[in-house]
């Protein structure tokens, strides 16, 4: 058993939220039992999510996408209910949003370069003023070698825009719904754009700009780092903990 406020301490500290700014709440976000038996992750908070929390004995849960984005809600409808149940059963929440997306080390977008075996790791693409990306070098490898390896790391499957070079060398990693930073790619010249989810203005960026995208989906896409997260709080703490995957290939 750990001290609820001794995790979030750790997590704030280690990721470092306090120089992020953020549209998300990061942090806790619902407070729970003051004393913490086992710890659930997940990517998204939802009341699936909460449940299986519930049912495996988790008195927390840290996400990746929490509740709280910036403005005043009521406590009505499917939000009001998520909180509730939190509260009824007295489970804490903790949400890390961009703090995980950038982190150099167990960071979304830094772990999938790193599966790849990229070298020469650094900080890419603007979002609301933050850099969240990397980018990097690997061994020039077919474009489809590359989408197989990433859905072994990610689950799901791939989606893939072949507008840039068969064989890719450079790669922008910007995880989630990050297709609007294409751009970004465009400009540096990489060959390769890897990110979540796509909309619709995706292929002709691509198509325009000369440049592949791999889509993992949203979700799959930021499993990775919740994982690592996972993995730090149980060395650090000794606590049980237990990674809730909800699938979800969007």
């Amino acid at each position: 058993m750990v001290a609820r406020e001794d995790v979030v301490k750790f997590i704030n500290e280690y990721l470092l939220i306090d120089g992020i700014t953020d549209s998300s709440l990061n942090g806790l976000q619902v407070e729970g039992r003051a004393r913490v038996r086992k710890i659930a992750f997940g990517v998204s908070a939802n009341i699936e999510l909460f449940k299986l929390a519930k049912a495996i004995g988790a008195d927390m849960v840290v996400v990746h996408h929490g509740l709280l984005w910036g403005k005043e809600q009521a406590l009505t409808g499917l939000f009001g209910h998520r909180v509730g149940f939190l509260l009824e059963n007295q489970i804490s929440l903790l949400g890390y949003h961009l703090p995980l997306d950038k982190h150099p080390v167990i960071g979304h977008n830094a772990l999938l370069l790193k599966s790849l075996a990229a070298k020469n790791l650094r900080p890419f693409a603007v979002y609301h003023d933050q850099t969240i990306g990397f980018c990097g070098e690997i061994t020039s490898t077919p474009l489809k070698n590359v989408a197989q390896k990433l859905v072994r790391v990610c689950g799901g499957k791939a989606t893939i825009l072949s507008f840039g070079p068969k064989k890719v060398r450079t790669i922008g990693m910007v995880s989630g719904g990050g297709w609007s930073m294409i751009p970004d790619g465009v400009k540096r010249g990489l060959d390769l754009f890897v990110t979540g989810s796509l909309d619709e203005p995706a292929q002709e960026l691509c198509r325009e700009g000369k440049i592949n995208c791999i889509a993992l989906g949203h979700y799959n896409s930021e499993k990775i780092g919740v994982k690592a997260l996972m993995d730090l709080v149980q060395k650090q703490f000794n606590v049980p903990v237990e990674f809730i995957d909800i699938k979800n290939n969007i």
